[in-house]
């Protein structure tokens, strides 16, 4: 049990998708009998949805510590961090949309009954669902739209309350903190799930399933280089009027280590260090903007959200209409603001955008095993965003030392 525990997790998945390949491969259609494994992995990432936001949403929110903050620095970052999370899930679906990695898989010998029909929920009844009329019920249905929105006005009111809300911060602190290790427990069943959905997939629908999946890692990987050089790299260009070259320069320990931990939460103490010594951002910017970034900045993963609802669509042949296009868009900056900073999450986030717009959870099956690959970049898209706010919110309320940027140089 300790050998097993000393090979790092993401090693074990890679391993479990190669061997389930091969025993899907093998075993052909006999290998839906042990799908019921993967199933079971699915049911409990399902039930992690409802928790891991409410906890996460309402104490990212706290975390802002006084709403005096949301002035001149607050109000800048958060515009910032909507925007360009927008932007993010908008670039994942024009991707989706365009390349369609998911076309081509025949899924006819999959038991998983019919496509849901299409959405032709109206634009007033879209907007009267966003209200939870019965935060409890709304819990119970899982209707994570309305279940945002209380999220995020429960972590106002407690931010109102100040010293009198304090207790109930720390509950949903603390209530975050243990998601986050219930979440870590989920996510050692991974390479077990991922086995049993890959042998099943892999014998039922041979190698199609694969070339799908690779188009699914590049175009990952193609969406967080372009948020990275294209989107971050005009925001220091034209919002921060600094030399982009400095800035990568500057935050190049931090991007080592967020890809090699696929961890927002264990890269904050370098990306704090690369943006106060090598960028020059003053520590009162750098510990709120950042910090606060590290929970709600994910521009990585609303890309990836969008991009893989289209996929898993693509694949199960449901029909999107423009409305679940702008439902995805809502859930999936949204639905990053909730996940976890920690390896893994984005499978959870995943199932809250699928089951909102129609999208069969087998889709899964299809990226668990290689969600850890994606997710290194996906992290490194999140960390980067998060010093190029911090940047561009320092220069814009002058609490940044150009000439301390310009010493990254020496980095």
């Amino acid at each position: 049990m300790r050998a097993w525990f000393a090979i790092p997790l993401w090693q074990r998945v890679i391993a479990a998708l190669v061997l389930g390949i091969a025993v899907g491969w093998f075993w052909g259609p006999g290998a839906e009998s042990i799908k019921i494994i993967g199933d079971i992995f699915v049911a409990f990432i399902k039930m992690l949805v409802v928790p891991l936001i409410f906890f996460s949403l309402v104490a990212g929110v706290a975390s802002i510590g006084d709403l005096r903050k949301l002035g001149s620095v607050g109000w800048r970052a958060l515009l910032l961090f909507v925007v360009t999370g927008q932007i993010a899930v908008w670039l994942g679906l024009f991707l989706g949309t365009v390349i369609q990695p998911g076309i081509g898989v025949d899924t006819s010998s999959l038991q998983i009954g019919d496509p849901p029909p299409p959405n032709d929920t109206t634009w007033r009844e879209m907007l009267l669902g966003m209200v939870p009329q019965s935060p409890v019920q709304t819990m119970a249905d899982v209707n994570v739209l309305p279940l945002i929105i209380f999220s995020l006005l429960l972590g106002i009111g407690i931010l109102m309350a100040k010293d009198e809300g304090a207790p109930v911060q720390k509950i949903f602190d603390s209530g975050a903190v243990v998601m986050q290790k219930v979440t870590m427990i989920v996510m050692e069943l991974t390479p077990f799930g991922v086995f049993a959905l890959m042998a099943w997939v892999a014998g039922t629908l041979g190698l199609d399933a694969l070339g799908a999946l690779a188009k699914l890692v590049a175009l990952n990987y193609l969406g967080c280089l372009l948020i990275i050089f294209v989107m971050y790299a005009a925001m220091i260009k034209f919002l921060a009027k600094l030399p982009v070259i400095d800035f990568f320069r500057g935050i190049i320990d931090a991007i080592a280590v967020s890809y090699s931990t696929a961890s927002s939460n264990a890269t904050l103490p370098v990306t704090l260090r690369c943006a106060e010594r090598n960028l020059g951002v003053s520590n009162s910017v750098a510990s709120f903007v950042i910090s606060l970034g590290a929970t709600i900045n994910m521009n990585g993963t609303a890309m990836y959200l969008g991009l893989a609802t289209l996929f898993g669509a693509q694949i199960f042949g449901v029909d999107l209409t423009w409305g679940q296009y702008f439902l995805i868009s809502i859930l999936g900056t949204l639905g990053a603001v909730g996940a976890a900073g920690i390896p893994g999450a984005g499978l959870i986030m995943m199932a809250l955008v699928f089951g909102a717009v129609g999208v069969p959870l087998e889709t899964i099956a299809f990226v668990a095993g290689v969600d850890r690959i994606m997710d290194m970049m996906r992290t490194t898209t999140n960390v980067s965003g998060d010093a190029a706010v911090a940047t561009t919110v320092a220069v814009m309320t002058g609490e940044i030392d150009r000439e301390e940027m310009i010493s990254a140089d020496d980095v």
